[in-house]
């Protein structure tokens, strides 16, 4: 049996098990969500259970209460498939009036509502599991903390092992917990193979509405290549359109694109909106990103050497790694990540907001000493326009790189960071 990897979403799960009597784990398959919630869970019912699922449906329908019996807290592991579930859930934590008594998991959003009544609210919390970050992986040596660098602590010192090659295939490889340890083609696989599912069935099991495989496959490569851009439905629906036979309308677009959303394939980002000193307007459209960047990397078939044959990509691609492990990273400070654009062009790839107001600017480059003072430039650009009068100066500017071999802190206190030395 393979050594568990502790993921940093197992104390937000402990956390919020403390508050709640519920906690519904979502996010992509394969990510770890039913691993993770079994090392806290003291009974399992597996609902997909081939000897058992037509049995578990039965019941799900006629005492749902019999499903919901064992230690606590007990897993119900892929609840979508039993909707119904959510309300008995809810009505055992009103009758048990204890915290801590059930996990949810579920790698969809259930394709029949009509069956739950309630919202669940006060009873049963939602959280967001994503793929692995590299310091989950172990690709990170995370020397730099981000908890720390909101404490105050800017005084930084890393070094980095991670060159382009070995960038490039983390990349590829992905954040998927059963491709490591394994032989470097076999690791690039899982993401592939992931894809297939996708497109093969999952696009369209999620809501039951039958897609077009050839259209879900030219979709995803024309998301991939809007990867890191605010680009409108038009856009995308341009491009598309190149390599249709037929027009497809905006619906259709929008309908495949809330599906890949409903399975967690698609996380975009939402835009920041600061007090500024100036009256120049914010854009507000979301950011493209997949949740995770080898999903991307397999739409366009592309592998590690691609990559490094067209850096132009590269940067993109790794931008999205470095926007999913800040994603990671600041769900376990209670945060957010968002990002900044306004009307005149100036534009910050992320900023990691906290619920108690604390903001950090970061931009991602992915190396190279001109491409990292263009950084250094925005953030000090960005920083100046802030009104502190009205909200908090940042607590910190930093530029995360792909390459480089040392995490420090210039002399502006702009700090130079390394993505292999970040952490939470």
């Amino acid at each position: 049996m393979r050594k568990y990897r502790p993921r940093i979403a197992d104390e937000i799960l402990k956390e919020k098990l403390k508050g709640k009597g519920a906690v519904l784990i979502e996010g992509a398959k394969w990510c770890g969500k039913t691993t993770s919630a079994s090392q806290i869970a003291k009974s399992i019912l597996y609902m997909q259970d081939p000897e058992k699922v037509k049995q578990n449906l039965e019941l799900a329908e006629i005492k749902p209460s019999k499903l919901l019996e064992g230690n606590t807290p007990r897993l119900i592991d892929e609840w979508q498939m039993a909707p119904q579930l959510w309300d008995a859930i809810r009505f055992s934590v009103d009758k048990r009036d204890a915290f801590g008594q059930f996990i949810l998991t579920g790698s969809s959003v259930p394709t029949d509502m009509s069956k739950v009544y309630h919202s669940g609210a006060g009873r049963i919390t939602k959280m967001l599991m994503r793929p692995m970050s590299l310091f989950e992986s172990g690709d990170s040596n995370g020397t730099v903390s981000l908890q720390e660098l909101f404490n105050g602590h800017l005084d930084i010192d890393g070094t980095n092992s991670i060159d382009i090659d070995n960038l490039s295939f983390l990349i590829c490889r992905g954040g998927w917990p059963k491709s490591l340890d394994c032989p470097d083609k076999v690791a690039l696989q899982q993401a592939s193979d992931y894809y297939s599912v996708i497109i093969d069935t999952d696009i369209s099991k999620v809501d039951n509405v039958h897609r077009n495989k050839g259209r879900a496959h030219r979709l995803m490569r024309t998301y991939s290549r809007f990867i890191g851009s605010q680009a409108t439905l038009q856009s995308i629906s341009s491009d598309l359109q190149t390599n249709e036979a037929q027009i497809i309308s905006d619906d259709t677009i929008s309908s495949y694109i809330n599906a890949l959303k409903k399975i967690f394939v698609i996380e975009d980002s939402l835009a920041w909106n600061p007090n500024l000193r100036s009256k120049t307007a914010i854009r507000s459209s979301d950011t493209r990103y997949f949740t995770d960047p080898s999903i991307g990397v397999a739409a366009l078939g592309l592998g590690p050497q691609d990559l490094i044959n067209d850096l132009n990509t590269l940067g993109l691609f790794f931008e999205n790694l470095c926007v999913r492990d800040l994603r990671v990273y600041a769900e376990s400070l209670d945060g957010n990540v968002y990002h900044y654009r306004d009307r005149r062009g100036l534009e910050c790839d992320a900023v990691v907001h906290l619920r108690n107001g604390l903001y950090g600017l970061i931009e991602i480059k992915l190396g190279g000493e001109t491409r990292i003072l263009e950084g250094v430039e925005t953030l000090n650009k960005l920083e100046s326009n802030i009104d502190t009068s009205k909200m908090k100066a940042p607590s910190f500017k930093m530029v995360l790189t792909g390459t480089g071999s040392y995490a420090y802190k210039r002399s502006d206190d702009v700090l130079i960071v390394p993505i292999g030395c970040l952490r939470n």
